[in-house]
Protein backbone atom coordinates (compact mmCIF):
# COMPACT_ATOMS: atom_id res chain seq x y z
CA UNK A 1 0.00 0.00 0.00
CA UNK A 2 2.72 2.17 1.24
CA UNK A 3 5.12 1.24 -1.92
CA UNK A 4 3.08 1.27 -5.18
CA UNK A 5 6.25 -0.80 -7.32
CA UNK A 6 6.29 -3.69 -4.64
CA UNK A 7 2.42 -4.39 -6.41
CA UNK A 8 3.76 -7.16 -8.71
CA UNK A 9 5.58 -8.69 -5.90
CA UNK A 10 2.53 -8.58 -3.44
CA UNK A 11 0.31 -9.64 -6.18
CA UNK A 12 2.47 -12.68 -6.76
CA UNK A 13 2.30 -13.66 -3.30
CA UNK A 14 -1.41 -13.59 -3.02
CA UNK A 15 -1.65 -15.73 -6.25
CA UNK A 16 -0.04 -18.45 -4.97
CA UNK A 17 -1.51 -18.07 -1.81
CA UNK A 18 -5.32 -18.23 -2.96
CA UNK A 19 -4.36 -20.76 -6.13
CA UNK A 20 -3.93 -23.47 -3.18
CA UNK A 21 -6.48 -22.30 -1.67
CA UNK A 22 -8.94 -23.11 -4.10
CA UNK A 23 -7.44 -27.00 -4.68
CA UNK A 24 -7.32 -27.40 -0.60
CA UNK A 25 -10.88 -26.79 -0.22
CA UNK A 26 -12.18 -28.90 -2.76
CA UNK A 27 -9.90 -31.47 -1.17
CA UNK A 28 -11.12 -29.89 2.19
CA UNK A 29 -15.15 -30.98 1.01
CA UNK A 30 -13.60 -34.70 0.09
CA UNK A 31 -12.25 -35.25 3.37
CA UNK A 32 -15.18 -34.15 5.29
CA UNK A 33 -17.19 -36.84 3.47
CA UNK A 34 -14.63 -39.32 5.16
CA UNK A 35 -12.38 -39.40 2.32
CA UNK A 36 -12.49 -40.81 -1.27
CA UNK A 37 -12.67 -44.17 -0.65
CA UNK A 38 -15.70 -43.09 1.74
CA UNK A 39 -16.96 -40.82 -0.49
CA UNK A 40 -17.56 -42.89 -3.29
CA UNK A 41 -19.31 -45.63 -1.08
CA UNK A 42 -21.58 -43.15 -0.09
CA UNK A 43 -22.66 -41.92 -3.89
CA UNK A 44 -21.92 -45.55 -5.18
CA UNK A 45 -24.66 -44.81 -7.58
CA UNK A 46 -24.51 -41.01 -7.52
CA UNK A 47 -23.56 -38.45 -10.35
CA UNK A 48 -21.90 -34.83 -10.53
CA UNK A 49 -24.24 -32.16 -11.65
CA UNK A 50 -21.53 -30.50 -13.83
CA UNK A 51 -24.24 -27.99 -15.37
CA UNK A 52 -23.16 -25.22 -12.77
CA UNK A 53 -21.47 -22.50 -12.24
CA UNK A 54 -19.31 -20.64 -13.59
CA UNK A 55 -18.32 -22.72 -16.98
CA UNK A 56 -21.75 -24.16 -17.94
CA UNK A 57 -24.53 -22.86 -15.61
CA UNK A 58 -26.79 -22.39 -18.41
CA UNK A 59 -26.04 -25.52 -20.11
CA UNK A 60 -29.12 -27.31 -18.75
CA UNK A 61 -28.69 -29.99 -21.38
CA UNK A 62 -25.16 -31.06 -19.56
CA UNK A 63 -25.46 -35.04 -19.20
CA UNK A 64 -24.89 -35.92 -15.59
CA UNK A 65 -21.07 -37.54 -14.85
CA UNK A 66 -20.92 -40.85 -12.81
CA UNK A 67 -19.17 -40.34 -9.53
CA UNK A 68 -16.26 -42.12 -9.46
CA UNK A 69 -12.11 -42.29 -9.11
CA UNK A 70 -11.55 -40.95 -12.69
CA UNK A 71 -14.01 -38.48 -12.12
CA UNK A 72 -12.58 -37.53 -8.67
CA UNK A 73 -9.43 -37.29 -10.49
CA UNK A 74 -10.60 -35.17 -13.17
CA UNK A 75 -11.71 -32.76 -10.67
CA UNK A 76 -9.00 -32.23 -8.26
CA UNK A 77 -6.60 -32.60 -11.52
CA UNK A 78 -8.97 -29.32 -12.60
CA UNK A 79 -7.59 -27.35 -9.35
CA UNK A 80 -4.27 -28.52 -9.16
CA UNK A 81 -3.48 -26.71 -12.67
CA UNK A 82 -4.87 -23.08 -11.47
CA UNK A 83 -2.41 -24.00 -8.23
CA UNK A 84 0.77 -24.63 -10.10
CA UNK A 85 0.20 -22.58 -13.53
CA UNK A 86 -0.95 -19.14 -11.82
CA UNK A 87 2.62 -19.16 -9.96
CA UNK A 88 4.17 -19.68 -12.72
CA UNK A 89 2.16 -17.11 -15.11
CA UNK A 90 2.68 -14.24 -12.29
CA UNK A 91 6.21 -15.41 -11.72
CA UNK A 92 6.58 -14.67 -15.47
CA UNK A 93 5.04 -11.18 -15.49
CA UNK A 94 7.42 -10.14 -12.61
CA UNK A 95 10.47 -11.04 -15.39
CA UNK A 96 8.77 -9.72 -17.87
CA UNK A 97 8.05 -6.52 -15.85
CA UNK A 98 11.90 -5.87 -15.07
CA UNK A 99 12.53 -5.86 -17.96
CA UNK A 100 10.56 -3.43 -19.19
CA UNK A 101 8.19 -6.00 -21.48
CA UNK A 102 5.12 -6.03 -18.93
CA UNK A 103 2.82 -3.28 -18.10
CA UNK A 104 -0.15 -4.07 -15.91
CA UNK A 105 -2.12 -1.34 -17.69
CA UNK A 106 -1.23 -2.06 -21.17
CA UNK A 107 -4.29 -3.36 -22.59
CA UNK A 108 -3.13 -3.61 -26.09
CA UNK A 109 -3.09 -6.67 -28.00
CA UNK A 110 0.57 -5.83 -28.52
CA UNK A 111 1.39 -5.85 -25.06
CA UNK A 112 1.91 -9.27 -22.81
CA UNK A 113 -0.14 -8.11 -19.88
CA UNK A 114 -4.16 -8.86 -22.20
CA UNK A 115 -2.60 -12.40 -23.40
CA UNK A 116 -1.60 -13.71 -19.56
CA UNK A 117 -4.41 -11.55 -17.89
CA UNK A 118 -7.20 -13.97 -20.50
CA UNK A 119 -4.80 -16.54 -19.81
CA UNK A 120 -5.62 -16.61 -16.37
CA UNK A 121 -9.05 -15.96 -16.35
CA UNK A 122 -9.82 -18.92 -18.17
CA UNK A 123 -7.79 -20.95 -15.52
CA UNK A 124 -8.98 -19.23 -12.80
CA UNK A 125 -12.83 -20.37 -14.19
CA UNK A 126 -12.01 -23.96 -15.14
CA UNK A 127 -10.55 -24.23 -11.67
CA UNK A 128 -13.82 -22.92 -9.69
CA UNK A 129 -16.10 -25.31 -11.34
CA UNK A 130 -14.78 -27.96 -10.10
CA UNK A 131 -15.61 -26.82 -6.68
CA UNK A 132 -19.00 -26.06 -7.59
CA UNK A 133 -19.45 -29.42 -9.02
CA UNK A 134 -18.60 -31.06 -5.65
CA UNK A 135 -20.23 -28.07 -3.59
CA UNK A 136 -23.37 -28.87 -5.09
CA UNK A 137 -23.08 -32.76 -4.38
CA UNK A 138 -22.03 -33.01 -0.99
CA UNK A 139 -23.67 -29.50 0.66
CA UNK A 140 -26.55 -31.53 1.91
CA UNK A 141 -24.23 -33.88 3.59
CA UNK A 142 -22.09 -31.46 5.17
CA UNK A 143 -24.75 -28.98 6.45
CA UNK A 144 -23.76 -30.32 9.82
CA UNK A 145 -20.13 -29.26 9.09
CA UNK A 146 -21.28 -25.86 8.12
CA UNK A 147 -20.17 -26.22 4.50
CA UNK A 148 -22.59 -23.74 2.98
CA UNK A 149 -20.86 -20.71 5.01
CA UNK A 150 -17.53 -21.76 4.09
CA UNK A 151 -18.48 -21.67 0.50
CA UNK A 152 -19.91 -18.53 0.79
CA UNK A 153 -16.95 -16.88 2.75
CA UNK A 154 -14.30 -18.78 -0.19
CA UNK A 155 -16.56 -17.22 -2.84
CA UNK A 156 -16.28 -13.73 -1.21
CA UNK A 157 -12.63 -14.31 -1.51
CA UNK A 158 -13.23 -15.24 -4.94
CA UNK A 159 -15.18 -11.53 -5.98
CA UNK A 160 -13.03 -9.33 -3.75
CA UNK A 161 -9.83 -10.73 -4.94
CA UNK A 162 -10.72 -10.66 -8.69
CA UNK A 163 -13.45 -9.00 -10.02
CA UNK A 164 -13.47 -5.98 -6.68
CA UNK A 165 -9.47 -5.68 -8.34
CA UNK A 166 -10.54 -5.56 -11.67
CA UNK A 167 -13.35 -3.22 -11.72
CA UNK A 168 -10.91 -0.99 -9.91
CA UNK A 169 -8.13 -1.26 -12.73
CA UNK A 170 -10.50 -0.74 -14.99
CA UNK A 171 -11.23 2.75 -13.39
CA UNK A 172 -7.93 3.94 -13.57
CA UNK A 173 -7.09 3.13 -16.61
CA UNK A 174 -9.78 5.23 -18.18
CA UNK A 175 -8.63 8.01 -16.01
CA UNK A 176 -12.22 8.01 -14.04
CA UNK A 177 -9.47 7.59 -10.62
CA UNK A 178 -7.53 10.81 -10.92
CA UNK A 179 -3.94 11.22 -10.06
CA UNK A 180 -2.88 13.26 -7.73
CA UNK A 181 1.01 13.34 -7.52
CA UNK A 182 3.57 11.83 -6.61
CA UNK A 183 0.60 8.47 -7.39
CA UNK A 184 -0.48 8.06 -10.77
CA UNK A 185 -4.29 6.92 -11.31
CA UNK A 186 -2.48 3.38 -12.01
CA UNK A 187 -1.19 3.73 -8.23
CA UNK A 188 -3.79 5.47 -6.94
CA UNK A 189 -5.91 2.14 -8.16
CA UNK A 190 -3.58 -0.38 -6.45
CA UNK A 191 -3.93 1.88 -3.33
CA UNK A 192 -7.28 1.96 -3.17
CA UNK A 193 -7.59 -1.90 -4.04
CA UNK A 194 -5.45 -2.21 -0.99
CA UNK A 195 -7.02 -0.26 1.44
CA UNK A 196 -10.13 -2.30 0.79
CA UNK A 197 -8.45 -5.91 0.83
CA UNK A 198 -7.49 -5.08 4.21
CA UNK A 199 -10.19 -3.87 5.68
CA UNK A 200 -12.47 -6.80 3.93
CA UNK A 201 -10.26 -9.55 4.58
CA UNK A 202 -9.93 -8.36 8.24
CA UNK A 203 -13.84 -9.23 8.29
CA UNK A 204 -13.97 -12.09 7.01
CA UNK A 205 -10.76 -13.40 8.92
CA UNK A 206 -13.25 -12.77 12.34
CA UNK A 207 -16.06 -14.75 10.44
CA UNK A 208 -13.70 -17.37 9.15
CA UNK A 209 -12.62 -18.01 12.86
CA UNK A 210 -15.67 -18.90 14.01
CA UNK A 211 -16.96 -21.29 10.90
CA UNK A 212 -13.52 -23.01 10.97
CA UNK A 213 -11.55 -23.02 14.28
CA UNK A 214 -13.97 -25.40 16.11
CA UNK A 215 -14.40 -29.02 16.34
CA UNK A 216 -16.63 -31.07 14.04
CA UNK A 217 -18.41 -34.70 14.66
CA UNK A 218 -17.34 -37.09 11.95
CA UNK A 219 -20.00 -38.79 10.01
CA UNK A 220 -20.97 -42.28 10.23
CA UNK A 221 -19.63 -44.58 7.73
CA UNK A 222 -22.24 -45.77 5.40
CA UNK A 223 -22.52 -49.27 6.95
CA UNK A 224 -23.32 -48.25 10.31
CA UNK A 225 -26.52 -47.00 9.08
CA UNK A 226 -27.56 -50.60 8.29
CA UNK A 227 -25.94 -52.00 11.56
CA UNK A 228 -27.84 -49.52 13.65
CA UNK A 229 -31.25 -50.40 12.21
CA UNK A 230 -30.63 -54.23 12.82
CA UNK A 231 -29.75 -53.34 16.56
CA UNK A 232 -32.93 -51.69 16.74
CA UNK A 233 -34.78 -54.34 16.31
CA UNK A 234 -36.03 -56.80 19.40
CA UNK A 235 -34.46 -59.56 19.69
CA UNK A 236 -37.42 -62.56 20.01
CA UNK A 237 -37.73 -63.98 23.30
CA UNK A 238 -38.15 -67.70 24.59
CA UNK A 239 -40.28 -68.64 27.84
CA UNK A 240 -38.89 -71.55 29.10
CA UNK A 241 -39.85 -72.90 32.46
CA UNK A 242 -41.11 -69.37 33.35
CA UNK A 243 -38.04 -67.81 32.41
CA UNK A 244 -37.56 -65.55 30.04
CA UNK A 245 -34.40 -65.79 27.73
CA UNK A 246 -33.49 -63.41 25.11
CA UNK A 247 -30.56 -65.93 23.53
CA UNK A 248 -33.47 -68.50 23.47
CA UNK A 249 -30.82 -70.44 26.42
CA UNK A 250 -32.37 -70.96 29.92
CA UNK A 251 -30.79 -68.29 32.53
CA UNK A 252 -28.56 -70.23 35.58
Amino acid sequence: MWIPRSTMFTDFTAAVFFAIVIHKFLVMMIKDCGGQKLLLERFENGHFKISTGPCCCCCLCLPRVRITRRSLFWLKLGTLQFAFLRPVLMFLSIVLWTNGNYTLYNVSTKGAAIWISCVVGVLTIIALWPVAIMFQQVRTLLICKKIIPKFALYQFIVILNHLQASVINILAIRRIIPCAPPLSSSARGAYMTQQLLIMEMFLITLISRVVYRRKYDDLEPPECKAEEAGDNKQTPKVILNGTVSEDGLPRV
